[in-house]
């Protein structure tokens, strides 16, 4: 067993972190309050709307698989918006374990940029007229978004606060 638990150990070792396409590159992201079961359909539903206007589809997790996701950190909405057959993500919406009931969608660069540009200013239109209190999140040089507790909530959206910025300035490689 401690053989197994050491090459293991090893294996995982030796893989690193895969550079990221620069398409997956995330330039926009919200943060959407949908704090009931309704809420969250509504939700699905102009995802659901816009991505078949621009010849799109959505693969929403289940109750059942959410509930299943749960069981490692607690999840109660997971979306994606894809072209073609999962060929190209054009839009990723989930909530998590420190912001439940606040679903963060976040928008890739795309492997075209004006049609990924279009759909994302589409959508987020949408978004924000059925959901008025929608607030911008932060992108990082390295394309990331900051943890949670790292963000602070003004009227014009999030900002990293003063304390931890220093930890997200860093330019990717």
């Amino acid at each position: 067993m401690v053989r197994l638990a050491f090459g293991l150990l090893l294996l995982c070792a030796g893989c690193g972190a895969a550079p990221q396409p620069k398409s997956l590159r995330t330039v926009a992201a919200y943060e959407v309050s949908l704090p009931t079961a309704s809420d969250k359909s509504r939700f699905l539903n102009v995802l659901e709307m816009e991505a078949q206007t621009h010849g799109y589809h959505v693969d929403a997790a289940s109750t059942d698989e959410l509930k299943q996701l749960s069981t490692v950190s607690p999840i109660s909405f997971n979306a994606s918006v894809w072209r073609g057959k999962d060929e190209e993500i054009m839009a990723s919406a989930m909530d998590f374990r420190d912001h439940l009931g606040r679903v963060w969608i976040s928008f890739p660069v795309g492997e075209d940029q004006q049609r990924s540009a279009h759909f994302r200013a589409d959508l987020v239109q949408k978004i924000r007229e059925g959901w008025p209190d929608t607030a911008s999140l932060p992108i990082m040089p390295s394309g990331a978004i900051p943890l949670t507790d790292d963000l602070i909530r003004t009227p014009s959206g999030y900002v990293v606060k003063p304390s931890e910025a220093g930890k997200y300035m860093a330019q990717p490689h």
